[in-house]
């Protein structure tokens, strides 16, 4: 009888393991789709409109024989990225897939867009998801009518997304882009950057089977199957081999180049015009403690890393997102997250006035808990030094798990930078596009140029949610910014976070990473989402090589969101005519500048006819929420032109502090709802024996914007954050306003001394 009834309980759970086993295949679930864009084509009409207002605009400011600007987002994510896929889901608050083909139809009648790319995270992109992918973006093409004279042109595109796990394995995230959509003329795979280094492959780091079906088995109504039908699908695709030029590669691999010089050596071998162009580069979330975008500064020595021939193209990374979604990565500020030594240590570095370090919050806490517990103050000093320096010690920015659980709260302001504008989260200032532009070597002999990065600027959303181009409206915080990623805790990923508040601090492995959502401060970023920028191009057409072509020579610039009118010329350029934004001269004589801005239109609730008539209701309603781009006729004022100047560096020794001057001049203007026009010159640059690089920002009145002030600090007299009211756990139908100054980056203009 014993016999029997062991037999039968194997059979039990035999049966019970195939059951899980085939739930974690994820067998019973269709995988999600690109799908087909539902909308026609926006009509000609509106487009001949929107265009009769800009040239109107450009006539009254003084803009002779203008060009076309567009606007366009060139970082956007659907439901085939991993990130976008587990915040779609109901277990994380989500409403389910947003496909390629929802991109489509809200970059051309939600967010009425000139030009869009998409960006899913090229890691997750199987071959099926990248197939449907390209069938996609060419079906939203096809909508466009006439090629010459598009509605909305789509490229297509991937992100590189990597992340080290130390400043000196860190290269960061870069969209890339592709020109064409034929057969022949794109890669047949994205390129990815793989894991992190030292860490297991995606095949390697995959969960079995029977861990994905018991998640399906414990959340079949909230994502679980699903869950486990794209990890499953996600995990299957091996790495391709090394070493084999990209042609002869299987079809069903995962290409890597885990470094920027590997990545721009495969898209030279496959040949096509491509782009690439980094994003979130001072977004700390991900990022170590110290990573510098190029040169990392210790004391006492130094080392190259990204502005060398090896690791940087200058042909496909010409352009930089300056802002996005995800914050912030103009300005440069002088403090330091960490202090890194020359023998390999690092250290805490004290607070100053406009920055609290992260690690010197954590031994705060950590004091704090301790005294409560009654423990010596002594000790409880010696816990706070401990502290600090396993926060300084924690690789790929877990610092912030050395402490246990604790409440957003606890951490105050720390790690943000104060006096920046809607900054990143974890602001790293060395990473930042000043500095960026502000680093500089020797060529490699007397007769070559100098190194440096020419980088034109531009903004993007960075949505997860295929919705390009959400900063049109101030609306919608829940849907059109990533403020969904805070619930990643309550999904699969975030199950057995530390609950532990503890009194002393603990040492945080890099192998902890191997689930993230566990040691990075997912809960509290999710309060510095914005609605996010745009790109705009000064382009001699609305067609596809038109743009491309704008984009090639730098002539565009970014905005926070609003549609701005920009233009920003070197009036005294060689050859007798005006130099646009992103030109590269060399001049001997003081440069003389002209800068003319006009403010963004007033929004009228709802959505436009044509939109109205373009997609049914019930599909307005949860892809536009309602709410499209719909302007009156009434500008926003430009309250002012900041003028930013560097100086680049003539060797590797020149402080950065010194050279980035913001501002360098303000410039003040009418308030006249027709625009704002003014000139400048330098009458240091002749006598100053250096090149030197301008742009401006054009900003505009104050206006609400949802999540410009993140945390609702409320300071005391020493300027300390005491209390937070943080924009993530707020109800879904407040919008976390604040008054803020919307702007628009123009590209620089570089300008190389030719004596004098």
């Amino acid at each position: 009888m014993a016999k029997r009834i062991l037999v039968v309980l194997g059979l039990l759970l035999a049966l019970f393991l195939g059951v899980l086993y085939v739930l974690g295949l994820g067998v019973f679930v269709e995988p999600p789709l690109a799908g087909e864009a539902a909308a026609r084509a926006v009509a000609s009409e509106v487009i001949a409109e929107r265009s009769r207002h800009q040239q109107k605009s450009a006539r009254e400011i003084g803009v002779a024989r203008p060009k076309q600007i567009l606007f366009g987002d060139l970082h956007v994510h659907t439901t085939f990225s991993f990130d976008a896929f587990q915040m779609s889901l109901p277990m994380a608050g989500g409403d389910g897939a947003h496909p390629v083909a929802d991109a489509c139809d809200y970059a051309r009648h939600c967010a009425g867009l000139d030009f869009w790319s998409i960006n899913d995270h090229g890691i997750t992109l199987t071959p099926r998801r990248w197939a449907e992918t390209v069938d996609s973006i060419r079906q939203c093409n096809a909508v466009a009518g006439d090629t010459s004279n598009p509605d909305l042109v789509t490229y297509l595109g991937w992100e590189w997304t990597q992340v080290g796990t130390t400043p000196e394995n860190h290269w960061g995230h870069k969209n890339v882009i592709v020109r064409d959509l034929d057969d022949g003329r794109i890669p047949t795979r994205p390129i990815t950057a793989g894991t992190p280094p030292g860490l297991p492959s995606v095949q390697e780091g995959a969960p079995s089977p029977f861990a994905l079906g018991l998640v399906a088995l414990l959340a079949p109504d909230t994502g679980g199957t699903e869950f486990a039908r794209y990890m499953t699908e996600t995990m299957s695709i091996p790495d391709c081999p090394s070493g084999v030029p990209v042609r002869d590669l299987p079809v069903d691999c995962r290409e890597v180049a885990p470094t920027p010089g590997e990545l721009f050596a495969k898209l030279d071998d496959w040949g096509f015009e491509s782009m690439v162009i980094p994003h979130g580069t001072t977004w700390g979330y991900y990022t170590s403690l110290g990573s510098s975008w190029d040169k990392q500064l210790t004391l006492g020595s130094s080392w190259d890393k990204q502005l060398t021939p090896e690791q940087h193209d200058p042909a496909r990374q010409s352009l930089v997102e300056v802002f996005s979604g995800h914050g912030n990565s103009e300005e440069f500020r002088s403090f330091r997250e960490v202090v890194l030594h020359a023998d390999g240590t690092r250290s805490c570095p004290k607070p100053n006035e406009n920055y609290l370090p992260s690690c010197w919050r954590a031994g705060e806490i950590i004091e704090a808990r301790c005294l409560a517990d009654a423990v010596r103050a002594e000790e409880c000093s010696e816990r706070a030094g401990t502290a600090r320096q396993n926060f300084v010690d924690a690789d790929f920015n877990g610092g912030s798990a050395t402490v246990g659980a604790s409440e957003v709260a606890e951490w105050q302001d720390a790690g943000q930078c104060r006096d920046c504008f809607q900054p990143a989260f974890n602001y790293r200032p060395r990473s930042s596009v000043q500095y960026m532009l502000g680093l500089g070597r020797p060529g490699p002999s007397p007769e070559d140029p100098a190194q440096r990065f020419r980088f034109g600027f531009i903004a993007s959303s960075d949505n997860h949610s295929a919705r390009p181009g959400t900063g049109y409206k101030e609306v919608a915080r829940t849907e059109f910014t990533e403020t969904r990623f805070g619930n990643f805790p309550d999904t699969p990923l975030g199950a057995g976070a530390d609950t532990v508040q503890r009194s002393e601090s603990r040492r945080v492995e890099v192998s902890e990473i191997l689930a993230p959502f566990l040691v990075f401060e997912t809960e509290r970023q999710a309060s510095f989402f914005l609605n996010g920028g745009l790109a705009a191009v000064h382009s001699t057409g609305r067609d596809r090589a038109a743009i491309w072509d704008a984009m090639q020579r730098k002539e565009v610039y970014g905005t926070s969101g609003p549609r701005m009118l920009l233009w920003f010329d070197l009036l005294n350029a060689p050859g007798g005519h005006p130099a646009p934004m992103g030109s590269e001269v060399a001049l001997g004589d003081t440069p003389i500048f002209q800068v003319r801005a006009v403010g963004s239109f007033e929004q009228k609730p709802g959505c436009p006819p044509d939109a109205l008539g373009a997609m049914a209701p019930e599909r307005i309603e949860r892809l536009c929420q309602g709410e499209c781009y719909h302007p009156s006729d009434r500008r926003r004022p430009i309250s002012r032109i900041e003028v930013i100047r560097i100086r680049p560096q003539q060797d590797a020794g020149e402080s950065i502090s010194t050279l980035v001057e913001d501002p360098w001049r303000v410039l003040h203007c009418s308030g006249d709802p027709s625009g704002c026009q003014v000139a400048f010159s330098d009458d240091e640059y002749r006598d100053s024996g250096r090149d030197t690089v301008y742009y401006v920002r054009a900003i505009e009145a104050p206006s609400p914007a949802v999540g410009a002030d993140p945390l609702g600090c409320r300071y005391d007299e020493a300027g300390r954050c005491i209390e937070v009211n943080p924009c993530f756990g707020r109800p879904a139908d407040d919008e976390c306003l604040a008054e803020t100054e919307e702007r628009a980056w123009s590209s620089p203009i570089f300008v190389d001394h030719a004596g004098g």
